[in-house]
């Protein structure tokens, strides 16, 4: 087994990453959560049937009483609304301050069943389990758990980091292809901003079969990297911001697509794309990185552009976190393996973009 610690002021959890770990989650919540009695496990209608009964019979082994609560699988359920039922529904279980509750899905589920979590009672404990390669190298790792609201994703939420990370790759062995290749994006992302030799050995392997033939260590170097990243910066002032990289043009495209068109895995990929191509323009970035990028992307079958009119990039930067006042900070690659954050005033960001349409 492969484990990892991210130790925060006063606290700290492990990532747990093995083959089968899904059949110990009993044992493995159980000895970080040993006055808990009920466990509200959150999941979404495609990853219920395929996993809640093996992680519900381990958890009843372990003396857990359980409850489930299904969302329906997309990212329209990560809602104020559907928030509101998770917490009724907690309620109505008997759930207390010494219980928990088990996110068990992808980034959709992490999110909102985290949200829930941070604020029912003020707090119970959270422990991630992720299914989708997304969710097991970003999103369930670092505490950022938020719900969508019609402004934009992600704009209400909060840090609320969980008490145990359990990663089974054999989760992965159920995802649609273009669910896992979206995933992917993600993973390249770790060699653009932080590792020039994880992107090559990425670049040499555009295959599924060939991915997860190392799919351990590949789990391992993208949460050791956010693990060191979180660590430094778990509030998201400075460091962490690296980790955006791709994100704030990608939310762009998510919006132009109205969240259903294109996933958050491909609108990061063509993100990274347009901020390597941004970079070039503003002087950071070198010139022969972006094909290098959109190669290594496209081995994938990921999209290195995607159509937004001035209008959307306008709407998607208005509201991005990273800003302050009339200045936005784009993360941009003065290398592969080293990323910057850059900080431009809004209106010449955009001006940019036209450029580049």
């Amino acid at each position: 087994m492969k484990t990892l610690t991210v130790a925060l002021p006063g606290r700290e959890y492990d990532i747990l990453i093995e083959r089968g770990l899904l059949a110990q989650a009993g044992e493995r919540v159980r000895a970080v959560l040993p006055r808990a009695s009920k466990i509200a496990v959150v999941t979404d209608s495609n990853v219920g049937p395929l996993y809640y009964n093996r992680v519900k019979a381990g958890l009843e082994s372990a003396g857990f009483e359980t409850a489930l609560f299904t969302i329906p699988a997309g990212e329209e359920s990560k809602n104020a609304v559907q928030l509101a039922q998770l917490w009724e529904g907690f309620m109505e279980f008997g759930l207390t301050r010494t219980d928990a509750v088990i996110a068990l899905g992808g980034g959709v589920v992490g999110d909102l069943a985290g949200f829930g979590a941070a604020t029912v009672l003020r707090g119970v404990a959270l422990v991630q389990i992720p299914t989708t390669l997304l969710a097991q190298v970003d999103s369930s790792v670092g505490g950022k758990v938020a719900v969508d609201l019609k402004a934009g994703k992600n704009l209400a939420g909060a840090f609320y980091q969980p008490r145990l990370v359990l990663m089974d790759p054999d989760v992965l062995d159920t995802l649609p292809l273009p669910v896992f290749m979206a995933g992917m994006a993600e993973v390249v992302k770790y060699g653009c901003i932080w590792d020039a030799d994880f992107f090559d050995f990425l670049a040499a392997r555009p295959s599924r079969g060939e991915l997860m033939a190392d799919i351990e260590h590949i789990l391992y170097t993208c949460c050791d990297i956010k693990r060191q990243v979180v660590m430094d910066d778990e509030l998201d002032t400075g460091l962490r911001m690296i980790l955006n990289f791709g994100h704030t043009l990608g939310h762009a495209y998510e919006l132009a697509g109205h969240y259903v068109e294109w996933s958050h895995g491909e609108a990061v990929a063509a993100g990274m794309c347009a901020a390597a191509k941004l970079g070039v323009v503003l002087g950071v970035t070198p010139e022969e990185l972006p094909a290098k990028l959109e190669d290594a992307l496209a081995s994938l079958g990921l999209p290195t552009s995607i159509s937004c009119d001035a209008a959307t990039y306008a709407a998607a930067v208005g509201r991005d976190k990273k800003g302050t006042g009339a200045d936005v900070t784009v993360i941009l690659l003065d290398k592969i393996g080293h990323a910057v954050p850059h900080k431009i005033p809004k209106a010449a960001l955009l001006e940019q973009l036209e450029a580049l349409l």
